[in-house]
C-alpha cells in the first residue's frame, strides 16, 4: 500500500504512519551501495582533480544545493585531507534559462556537463520518480562520456535507478518520505566522512 493509506483525522496517527513508512524505507536501503558511494566520494574529495556534479528538480534541486554547500564547507573546514570540488548544476539560473530557451529544459543538466565536465568526473542525480527527462538525459550523457554516475531515486526508481552505476533507492511513493531519506543520506555521507572513515571496509565496485 502507498502512504498515506487513507484520509487522516488524527495528526497523531498520521505522524505515526509517516514515520513507519520512513523506517520501512530506511531498513531497505542497500548498505553495500551506500558504502561504495561513500568510498567513491572520499576518493574524489581527496583527489581534487575530480569534480562531483549534482542536480535535481524542485525539492530535489534544493537537496542538491544543500549537498554542495555542506559537503564543500563542512568537509573542507573540519577534516585534514578532504577538499571536495563539487558543483550543483541547479544554481546558475541565467545559464539554466539560456539552455532552456535555446535548446530545451531536458538539456539543462547535460549541456552544463558538456561545458564543464571531463572524463572521470562524477555525477549525482536526485529524482523522486527517477523519470525526469533532464535527469535521464544527464545520466545517459555521462555514461557515454566516461562520467561516473550515482542516482538517488524513489517510487519505483524509474530509468534513473536502472542506468546509474550506483543507486540509493528510497522505496516509497510519498514525496516527503523520499526527500527525507535523500536528505538524510546526504547528511550521513558528510558526517560519516567528517568523523573519520579510515576503517571503512567495503568491496570496491568494479565500475569505480
Amino acid at each position: 500500500m502507498k502512504f498515506p493509506y487513507k484520509k487522516y483525522q488524527d495528526i497523531n496517527n498520521f505522524v505515526s504512519d509517516y514515520f513507519k513508512d520512513f523506517i520501512r524505507v530506511k531498513n531497505n536501503i542497500n548498505i553495500k551501495d551506500l558504502e561504495n558511494i561513500i568510498l567513491t566520494l572520499k576518493k574524489a574529495y581527496i583527489n581534487t582533480k575530480q569534480t562531483v556534479f549534482i542536480c535535481g528538480n524542485g525539492g530535489s534541486a534544493a537537496i542538491a544545493n544543500h549537498f554542495e554547500c555542506d559537503h564543500k564547507k563542512i568537509l573542507f573546514e573540519e577534516t585534514k585531507n578532504l577538499n571536495p570540488k563539487i558543483i550543483s548544476l541547479c544554481t546558475n539560473n541565467p545559464l539554466i534559462t539560456a539552455i532552456s530557451n535555446d535548446f530545451s529544459y531536458e538539456e539543462v543538466f547535460s549541456k552544463q556537463l558538456e561545458y564543464l565536465s571531463k572524463k572521470g568526473d562524477i555525477l549525482i542525480t536526485i529524482s523522486s520518480s527517477g523519470k525526469s527527462k533532464n535527469i535521464i538525459r544527464a545520466l545517459k550523457w555521462s555514461n557515454k562520456n566516461g562520467i561516473k554516475t550515482i542516482s538517488f531515486t524513489g517510487f519505483d526508481g524509474g530509468e534513473s535507478k536502472k542506468i546509474a552505476n550506483l543507486n540509493i533507492h528510497a522505496s516509497s511513493y510519498n514525496y516527503g518520505v523520499v526527500e527525507n531519506i535523500h536528505h538524510a543520506i546526504m547528511n550521513i555521507i558528510s558526517q560519516f566522512l567528517r568523523q573519520g572513515s579510515n576503517n571503512l571496509k567495503v568491496i570496491q565496485s568494479s565500475l569505480f
